[in-house]
């Protein structure tokens, strides 16, 4: 038996092979859509997954002002901040904050999702989420994913 070909391949900065995906929000719900955003963004569903590497997708989300809540979120999630100053706690209401910026509501979501560390940071900044269908990317020629179909 050939031991060879029972050896384990870590990606690395060099060897990994990153895409352009674009993903509508449009009718999907807030939390499923952050996950699979997060695992693409991870690139956990690439044969190649290595944990501590930069291996996922660049990936593009329209359409943000159509995401859903389901039940009584949009008046009970709450997102919480602080100034820094003594009883500088802030608070908003998924509806307040939706109605600020869509776009952050769905950023926050994804960041939720992703490692709490340099890697989670270095992954962030390969997400763009966009209102509405138009987007700044057509030079990367983006391929465009239904989330319904992937897991």
């Amino acid at each position: 038996m050939d031991t060879l070909s029972y050896k384990t391949v870590s990606a690395n900065k060099t060897t990994v092979n990153k895409e352009w995906v674009l993903v509508d929000a449009e009718g999907q719900t807030l939390g499923r859509l952050a996950s699979k955003v997060a695992k693409l963004l991870r690139g956990k569903h690439k044969p190649n997954f290595t944990p501590h590497v930069d291996c996922g997708d660049n990936v593009i989300v329209i359409n943000a002002e159509k995401i859903n809540l389901t039940g009584n979120k949009w008046d009970d999630k709450t997102y919480i901040r602080h100034t820094g100053y003594p009883g500088g706690q802030r608070s908003l209401t998924a509806n307040e904050l939706f109605s600020k910026d869509p776009a952050r509501l769905v950023e926050k979501s994804v960041k939720g999702m992703l490692p709490k560390n340099k890697l989670g940071a270095n992954l962030f900044r390969n997400l763009n989420v966009y209102v509405g269908a138009e987007h700044d990317h057509d030079a990367q020629k983006p391929k465009t994913i239904n989330l319904n179909e992937f897991n």
